[in-house]
């Protein structure tokens, strides 16, 4: 299979012309032959900076959340291939920042960011979907969503329920993530593709994303790496077989290795 990200510079409260953008983007930068699986940032089409639950309300509703799936499955037909796309999602309970994984004719699966980072907790729930692995026809699929990066837990968890390969949205302002990722792909032995969004947003000064998306192989070596700055993507030939082998040699395997009763 190919897999890949598009590194996406979203504005803020320009949904529609995000999805304009975006679509312009696809049409004239990515053949449809080249994906079968694309990782979109974290809130893809809406920007990062909402300050308080009433101006993001302003992008999260019924209506954009169906209008993120419907964008989601059109990308997931034009390329005969998956997509997943982070949202802010609308509930009567409040706001989630969510993921989706979408095939053309239908959501495979949703996630529900579990680790906050900053004033994200002044906006969003936390995540209340748990870590759950997705069967697909290119194979076993999870997600989390950036800060879950900091947690080694989100991606062992993913891994020990089976998953071949973690999309990650991210929208990320620290520098450490996507050196990180190494180690969660190489402990873990899954693929991983940590989508970022490049540009800046304000929200109490200026918010500079630190783009450098990301993939990595089960063995924590680097297969693409966007630049810091501008849009971009990249699509690799990935086989998620070698993701479902966990030994180091022959007498080491990562799972079976493992001293539970001794961790805290």
């Amino acid at each position: 299979m190919k897999a890949g990200y598009i590194q996406f510079t979203p504005q803020l409260n320009q949904v529609e012309n995000n999805i304009k953008r975006l679509h312009k983007y696809i049409d004239d930068q990515i053949n449809p032959d080249q994906v079968d699986l694309l990782v979109l940032p974290e809130l893809a089409l809406t920007g990062y900076s909402y300050p308080d639950k009433q101006s993001l309300g302003k992008v999260s509703s019924e209506k954009y959340n169906k209008l993120t799936v419907d964008t989601a499955r059109k990308i997931a037909a034009q390329i005969n291939g998956m997509v997943v796309i982070g949202y802010p999602e609308y509930t009567e309970d409040g706001f989630y920042n969510s993921s989706l994984l979408v095939a053309s004719d239908k959501t495979i699966g949703k996630y529900r960011k579990t680790h906050l980072f900053g004033f994200e907790s002044e906006v969003y729930l936390p995540g209340n979907l748990g870590f759950n692995v997705f069967e697909t026809r290119l194979g076993k699929i999870g997600m989390m969503i950036c800060f879950d990066w900091f947690f080694p837990e989100a991606a062992r968890t993913l891994a020990l329920k089976g998953a071949q390969l973690i999309a990650h949205p991210t929208n990320l302002v620290m520098p450490y993530c996507q050196r990180a990722m190494f180690a969660r792909s190489l402990e873990n032995q899954v693929y991983t593709i940590s989508a970022n969004r490049c540009g800046r947003d304000n929200w109490k000064g200026v918010l500079v994303f630190s783009g450098e998306s990301i993939i990595y192989i089960p063995k924590g070596e680097v297969l693409s790496k966007a630049p810091v700055t501008g849009e971009h993507h990249d699509f690799i030939e990935i086989d998620l077989q070698k993701a479902t082998n966990k030994n180091i040699n022959s007498v080491n395997h990562i799972f079976n290795d493992r001293r539970p009763e001794f961790y805290f």
